[in-house]
């Protein structure tokens, strides 16, 4: 097995000015922002609030607690 220094020669590497800067030209372009990263999201995510159903199931679901605790209450008094 043979060893490969990871710093080579800076005097024998190409597209390095004296001093080790690199021209200009010699890099590749920046990185753009990535608008097409993923899936378009107003068509999965709709902006509107919660669907009528879900929240009519949990509105429900909350005043059935609060019922249960007011006569469990109530019942305790007497």
């Amino acid at each position: 097995m043979s060893y490969v220094n990871p710093d080579p020669d800076p005097d024998r590497t190409t597209g390095l000015e004296a001093g080790g800067g690199v021209p200009p030209g010699e890099t590749p372009p920046a990185e753009s922002s990535m608008p097409e990263a993923g899936p378009y999201e107003l068509s999965h995510n709709p902006a509107k609030g919660w669907a009528k159903g879900p929240l009519t199931a949990i509105l429900l679901l909350v005043a059935f607690i609060a019922a249960f605790f007011l006569v469990y209450a109530i019942i305790l008094l007497i």
